[in-house]
């Protein structure tokens, strides 16, 4: 589990095809304190760490992944947003994130607004329903409230402290975005399906 508050940006250094795609990816992290197995969100998408070194780690990403996410586009020096897995006691600031992306929405305006970035995504048909107003959602491993509903597009806000500390401060329309829905709001939709 996750919170969805982005704790580095890694950076994409080795792509290889064997089968399943694997990826290195440099870190900030301190490695030493990652063990062989451990899970990272690597732009929201729960990877498997499979192999370290003094400042980076190695994923294994499954053709299924690769085809239900943006890792597709991947590419050397791709920088990725990362959080380490969620301990006990460690303060949840975001939401509950499991790192099962549903799906990927794609930026489809950008205004300024102050000194903030508002942002309009359009999310696949199949999750629009689980979207609400001030409700959240997981875009690229990042925890973000949405603002505000039309049909499949939805608005949310990035501050200037997001753009810093994430990849967000690079985006632009067109950017294909990992989209995972609220763990609640899928359990509450589901809910309403057999009542």
């Amino acid at each position: 589990m996750f919170t969805g508050i982005v704790t580095d940006i890694g950076t994409i250094i080795e792509l290889e095809q064997q089968g399943d795609l694997r990826a290195r990816i440099r870190t900030g992290y301190d490695t030493s304190g990652i063990d062989i197995g451990a899970s990272i969100a690597s732009d929201g998408v729960c990877l498997t760490v499979i192999a370290l070194g003094d400042d980076w780690y190695d994923v294994q990403i499954s053709a299924e992944t690769v085809s239900k996410t943006n890792l597709d586009g991947w590419k050397l020096g791709s920088r990725v947003n990362l959080e380490r897995a969620l301990k006990v006691g460690d303060e949840l600031g975001g939401h509950i994130v499991s790192g099962h992306v549903d799906g990927v929405a794609e930026i489809v305006a950008m205004a300024e607004e102050g000194d903030s970035t508002r942002v309009t995504l359009r999310a696949p048909n199949d999750l629009a329903r689980f979207i609400a107003p001030k409700g959240s959602v997981a875009l690229n491993g990042t925890s973000l409230t949405v603002n505000d509903v039309d049909g499949c597009d939805f608005g949310i806000n990035f501050i200037p402290h997001t753009k810093e500390v994430t990849t967000w401060g690079a985006a632009k329309v067109g950017d294909r975005v990992n989209l995972e829905i609220d763990t609640l709001a899928r359990y509450v939709a589901r809910l309403a399906e057999v009542s």
